[in-house]
């Protein structure tokens, strides 16, 4: 479709020293490499840390920043074989912005490289209307491959991970133009049926 798509990139941790913010600007970087412009949702934001106990103004303040995206990218670590308790409070407190739109999963940790918070999430998702890739792009320890810049040293261990996001990011833009044309065609109702 002709405009620039807008992905919603939501972290999925609060921790302070997180790795999360590299692995989001390496995956930030790839996305307007491929194209799309970006939004960041960050549950550790000062405007979005209060959604995590439920306060009405944090709320509204995430759902505005929902509005107007054509997809989202979570970008999460593992912790305990699942996705971590903010990330959660955030997609539960995140209301219709989900509806009939594609959501890609990144995920990093230790030797599973997260994928486990990915098999979480899909069901998750699921319940919110949305559509989960099905090509996810994970990181085995990116503490030591992944700088502050959001850089991977090794050129052997950038071009494979390079190569499953251009996979990934052809997924995102093709689900987010099938699910556009949708909603115009005909707009999403989750009760309806």
């Amino acid at each position: 479709m002709g405009r620039q798509k807008i992905i919603g990139v939501i972290l999925g941790s609060i921790r302070e020293g997180r790795v999360n913010d590299r692995v989001a600007r390496w995956v930030t970087g790839q996305l307007e490499r491929h194209g799309f412009a970006t939004r960041l949702i960050d549950p550790a934001d000062p405007g979005l840390l209060p959604v995590q106990i439920g306060d009405k103004a944090a709320i509204g303040s995430l759902h505005q920043r929902m509005q107007g995206l054509d997809g989202f990218v979570i970008v999460t670590p593992e912790y305990n074989h699942a996705e971590p308790g903010p990330l959660k409070t955030l997609i539960d407190s995140s209301g219709p912005g989900w509806f009939a739109r594609p959501v890609g999963l990144i995920s990093y940790g230790g030797m599973s490289g997260g994928l486990r918070a990915i098999e979480a999430l899909r069901i998750i998702l699921a319940e919110l209307h949305t559509v989960t890739l099905r090509d996810t792009v994970s990181f085995v320890s990116p503490w030591r491959r992944i700088d502050e810049a959001g850089r991977i040293a090794d050129p052997e261990d950038a071009a494979a991970v390079e190569a499953a996001m251009a996979v990934f990011a052809h997924r995102l833009d093709w689900w987010a133009d099938a699910l556009a044309v949708a909603r115009e065609g005909r707009p999403y109702d989750p009760e309806e049926g």
